[in-house]
């Protein structure tokens, strides 16, 4: 299975485990994260109308330190999986999402007429974090529950296959006490990223995560974390 993310930073979190994760349940998958910095999905879509070459491609979860445009990538291969997402500060405001989501969304089925589309839901920001209060809010559940409005209208405009839905898993992560952020907005390198890449594993695979042996954490995670990242991700991903 191919799967290409057209993302930032915050896909690059979500993607970091998924092909070890995937190895670990005896399934060779081939991960490719297109990076751009705080890249919207007004700005992928003004990338693309250039074909400029400005994404570092993450290959497996690891920088390949070549540059690639979207088309580039697109052709590169046959994709099973094509993942969009909203830079998160503008994840919450649907009309941030249009007119650039349905037109990358046609460049992708133009190009990678097979490939199923998935929307990556990301997730609100720390509760206390300087990050909420940019965006105007207090609360983060309110910005959570803008951010999955948005994204299931979004994913009604281009008919996604299905929306990853990562910022739910962060919300009931958080309820149980794990610690899933860095700095307030990041995934954290051990159990943010391994939450992410089990519920994209699932999502995607629609397999069931229970059993998967991976634990090269970047970072220390404890035995009752892995277990509620496994058992959400489980829960998730039929979402």
């Amino acid at each position: 299975m191919n799967i290409l993310s057209i993302g930032n930073e915050f896909s690059q979190d979500a993607t970091k485990y998924l092909h070890q994760i995937a190895m670990c349940d005896g399934r060779d998958i081939t991960v490719v994260n297109l990076n751009a910095y705080q890249c919207s999905l007004s700005e992928h879509y003004k990338n693309n109308l250039v074909d400029a070459k400005v994404y570092t491609l993450e290959y497996n979860g690891e920088s390949t330190g070549f540059k690639s445009s979207i088309k580039d990538a697109l052709l590169s291969r046959d994709w099973d999986v094509v993942v969009l997402q909203q830079l998160s500060s503008l994840s919450f405001d649907y009309e941030s999402y249009q007119p650039y989501i349905d037109n990358i969304v046609a460049d992708v089925r133009k190009y990678s007429p097979k490939c199923k589309i998935m929307l990556h839901q990301t997730w609100a920001y720390e509760q206390g974090s300087t990050y909420l209060e940019e965006v105007g809010y207090d609360d983060k559940f309110q910005m959570s529950i803008d951010i999955k409005d948005a994204y299931e209208k979004a994913a009604e405009a281009v008919r996604a296959d299905k929306i990853i839905p990562s910022g739910e898993m962060f919300i009931r992560l958080e309820a149980q006490g794990v610690k899933v952020y860095r700095e307030g907005q990041r995934a954290s390198h051990g159990i943010g990223r391994y939450c992410l890449g089990l519920l994209w594993y699932a999502s995607i695979t629609g397999k069931s995560v229970s059993r998967n042996t991976f634990s090269a954490f970047d970072g220390i995670v404890s035995d009752a974390d892995v277990e509620f990242a496994k058992q959400y991700a489980d829960d998730l991903k039929d979402y």
